[in-house]
């Protein structure tokens, strides 16, 4: 995923940008960026931010220092450089945006057989800015460019352009990714500033309040005078459900499009605490407290403990300065890494203990297993340095640990934002092809998605066993249909892809 904000102001919007855009930093870990403007010339920068925190590199920059502007946009990227700068046929825009092509290299291919040039490359991979840009510039107005780039990519893109007229901001086509409209009043009780947002969190602290949700392929122009629509949005809607159920930071809103969730849509704190209440009714489990993976799965922990009538405990702590999410990174390596030195345990609370432990998803399955599973029984220093390190240190854990993930098994890669991009990658996939001694084609799935069947209840019994499953003492999954029922909207306004392989408009 990446993050995008926007800012335009009567006076200067440089610190409301930069800490706008900060406030996406766990949408991100490749590269930081932020383009000003005050009227005629756009200036930029771009760090790199996979080793230091956006923050420091920007106020340690001596050039950054001096850029000025009342127009901006900010950016956190996972992974290609931006915003880039283009010299386009309706005028020189800063262009950034959130999601993936998952058709890019074919659309590079055709662009540069037509005579378009790439400069921006990476291990010899097109920027999706630069070839967004392309594509945009193949309209014939500006508008019509952004519409025709909607119709040739597979995948999701919304787009900030940031010109002479203003902040141009473009949702993707079927509103998986949010982008809200926010203002903030001035001491003569006249508009300030305004800005447009991927996070609702993200301008909160600066003043703004959020107005209202861009709808799906919606198109505005955002300047000193407001807010003009430039083309109305679409009327199919499917939101990212991944958002509220991980992706998503607990203080954002996402939805204000549908009129059932009112103008500032479903915050995700608040679904991820309702899940964790239906989890625990639909459990029948005898538990000591319950508890949640650090950070994500933390909030629906208490939800399921007063539910269940028990009591909520941090057993798991998660050191977060410094460490970016485990799941961005795109070599297990790095991922193994990271979710080894983040995950911590009170060992105190665990011992001798039964709790359930509540997830967002398990989408891979080896953080879980490898190291918080290793930990919480007690054979950390054991199970990841080797036996010789047991007596050393301590060897004491949990009686019985019951994991309670908020989502069914994931059984398809993202097409719509860069997450896991092999279904072979995926835990339940892995499970299935033990099972069968085969990869099953899609076709073949169907029967694992279903919990009452035969086929379903094996993979759950592989799952939580000890050999090629995470070594617990149950799994409950939900059914999708509970997962969808806190967010408060037809199933038909939300993207449920990586559970049922449903893509818009879904014909199962």
């Amino acid at each position: 995923m990446s993050g995008i904000v926007g800012i335009v102001s009567r006076k200067s919007c440089k610190d409301d940008l930069l800490y706008a855009t900060d406030y996406h930093s766990h949408l991100g870990t490749e590269y930081g960026g932020i383009a000003l403007s005050i009227g005629k010339r756009v200036s930029k920068r771009i760090h790199n931010i996979s080793t230091h925190q956006f923050k420091s590199r920007f106020v340690e920059d001596a050039i950054y220092k001096y850029m000025r502007g009342n127009k901006g946009l900010g950016v956190i990227s996972d992974r290609d450089a931006q915003p880039l700068i283009c010299n386009l046929k309706f005028g020189q825009y800063a262009i950034a945006g959130a999601g993936y092509i998952s058709n890019q290299n074919k659309l590079a291919r055709r662009l540069v057989s037509e005579g378009c040039l790439f400069t921006e490359m990476n291990n010899g991979v097109v920027n999706q800015m630069e070839l967004v840009a392309h594509l945009i510039n193949k309209g014939k107005t500006l508008e019509n460019g952004l519409e025709l780039m909607q119709e040739e990519i597979k995948g999701s893109m919304s787009v900030l352009l940031l010109g002479k007229e203003g902040i141009i901001a473009t949702r993707d086509k079927y509103g998986r990714t949010p982008l809200s409209l926010a203002k903030k009043m001035g001491i003569d009780k006249k508009v300030e500033s305004r800005a447009v947002a991927f996070e609702t969190f993200s301008y909160q602290n600066q003043g703004f309040r959020t107005e209202r949700f861009l709808g799906p392929g919606e198109i505005v122009l955002i300047n000193e005078k407001g807010v003009e629509q430039i083309k109305k949005p679409g009327k199919l809607s499917q939101i990212c459900m991944f958002l509220f159920v991980y992706t998503g930071f607990p203080a954002s809103e996402y939805g204000g499009e549908f009129e059932n969730l009112g103008s500032l849509g479903k915050n995700v704190e608040a679904y991820r605490e309702a899940m964790g209440k239906l989890m625990a009714k639909n459990d029948d489990v005898d538990i000591d407290f319950s508890c949640g993976v650090a950070d994500s799965g933390t909030g629906y922990a208490p939800g399921y403990a007063h539910a269940k009538g028990v009591p909520f405990k941090r057993p798991l702590l998660k050191y977060t300065p410094g460490w970016a999410r485990s799941y961005m990174p795109q070599k297990q390596k790095v991922r193994d890494f990271i979710a080894k030195m983040k995950q911590l345990v009170a060992r105190e609370i665990i011992i001798n203990q039964s709790f359930v432990v509540t997830e967002d998803s398990i989408v891979r399955g080896t953080q879980l297993k490898n190291f918080t599973v290793v930990k919480l029984r007690g054979r950390m220093f054991e199970e990841l340095w080797g036996a010789a390190a047991r007596d050393a240190f301590w060897d004491a854990g949990a009686k019985e640990i019951h994991i309670r993930p908020a989502c069914p098994p994931l059984m398809w890669p993202c097409n719509f934002l860069l997450t896991t991009r092999k279904k072979t990658e995926l835990f339940a996939r892995k499970v299935i092809r033990d099972i069968n001694g085969k990869e099953l084609k899609d076709s073949e799935i169907q029967p694992y998605l279903d919990s009452t069947s035969t086929q379903y209840k094996k993979m759950i019994k592989v799952m939580q066993g000890g050999n090629l499953g995470l070594n617990v003492t149950t799994l409950k999954y939900p059914k999708l249909e509970d997962t969808i029922v806190p967010i408060g909207i037809n199933k038909e306004n939300l993207c449920t892809y990586c559970w049922d392989g449903c893509e818009s408009p879904c014909s199962k």
